[in-house]
Order: C-alpha cells, then structure tokens, then sequence
C-alpha cells in the first residue's frame, strides 16, 4: 500500500481542517492509530482527542433540531347574518326570507302561498 502523506502542518494548535485532514488520512491508511501516529510524527492522543470532538459535532450537527415555527396572526371569523331576500310571488305577493332557507321549505311557503 502506498504510504499516505499527511500535509497538516506539525503547529501547536490545529483546526478544524487540520484534524479533519490528518484523520482522513488515518482512516484511508488502513493502520492502527499507534502506527499512523508514528509513521506520520504525530501524537496519538492529539488524534484521539480531535476524533472525539469531531465525532461530537458531526453527531450535533446530524441532529434534527426543533424548528421555531411562527403562528400566523389569528383572523376571528364570524358567521355572516344571512341577508334577507325578497321574492315577489306571481299573485303580487312579496315573501321575504333569509338567503340560507331550505329550498324544500321554500317549495312549500311558496306552494302554500300560491293556492287559490
């Protein structure tokens, strides 16, 4: 297998980036942690650290967070008073009725209203 370089440079402090890099590289090595620590001259507890903190921010970062949802302003509806309808009869009658009245019980007012 060709020996992996890892290009992170060898400073005090990594970032984010740094760490990322060098574990990239560990875990297409295909050895142990000791050995890729030794053959790349790194300290294996600085990679065991920054594993962890990675793994943890992937795993937050993965995690479905509740969404704040913002409820539309509310509209009060009410019902509309039902109009009242005039209807003029044949015999000059005038029957005054609300808009929403049973078609059925309009047949028969009007039926009624009707007969000689």
């Amino acid at each position: 297998m060709p020996k992996l370089r890892v290009t992170t440079p060898r400073r005090r402090r990594w970032k984010i980036n740094d760490a990322r890099s060098a574990l990239a590289a560990l875990a297409a090595s295909g050895l142990s942690l000791d050995e890729f620590a030794q053959r790349e001259g790194l300290q294996v507890q600085r990679l065991r650290r920054w594993s962890r903190r990675l793994t943890k921010e992937d795993r937050r970062a993965a995690a479905v967070r509740p969404v704040r949802v913002v409820a539309p302003e509310l509209i009060e509806i009410r019902p509309r008073r039902a109009e009242p309808v005039e209807i003029v009869l044949a015999s000059g009658r005038v029957l005054r009725v609300a808009e929403t009245i049973d078609v059925a019980a309009l047949a028969r007012l009007v039926a009624a209203l009707e007969r000689p």
